[in-house]
């Protein structure tokens, strides 16, 4: 079962899946005072308006951040860049990003749903491959 923490300011919670986290920082650059990473715990969803906070989780590339309304039976909202139909973006000096849901098969056999974003790495030092965990941070793309 995939690991999943969660905090809230009382009208959102915010899910944090660190598994899936390339740490791109998006969330920490939109929005400091929420996403503190050298703090404990390091979201402080109490520090800014529901709005804010769901905006800035629309630009996780990862899908490691999620959100649920407090009101609405905790049903997980998908992030602003999913849509019916999947897309692929490579990103510069990063990995490829897949937006949508996808039937992923891997070598061994195993088959995996995907929904929301998924990071495939290009670098191929991932420790977690196929999939992107921010290794590539370590090179100089050209």
């Amino acid at each position: 079962m995939e690991k999943s923490i969660k905090y809230s300011n009382g009208e959102v919670t915010v899910v944090w899946k660190p598994n899936l986290c390339i740490h791109s920082a998006n969330c920490v650059h939109g929005l400091p005072e929420v996403f503190k990473p050298k703090e404990k715990p390091w979201i402080k969803a109490e520090n800014a308006s529901t709005e804010k906070i769901i905006k800035t989780i629309g630009n996780c590339p990862s899908g490691a951040l999620s959100y649920f309304m407090n009101d609405m039976e905790n049903t997980e909202s998908p992030s602003e860049k999913n849509s019916e139909n999947t897309k692929v973006e490579v990103l510069e000096n990063g990995p490829l990003m897949v937006y949508g849901s996808l039937s992923l098969t891997h070598d061994d056999g195993r088959e995996e749903k995907k929904s929301k974003v998924t990071a495939f790495c290009r670098c191929g030092d991932s420790t977690n491959r196929p999939f992107c965990d921010g290794s590539h941070k370590q090179h100089l793309w050209k």
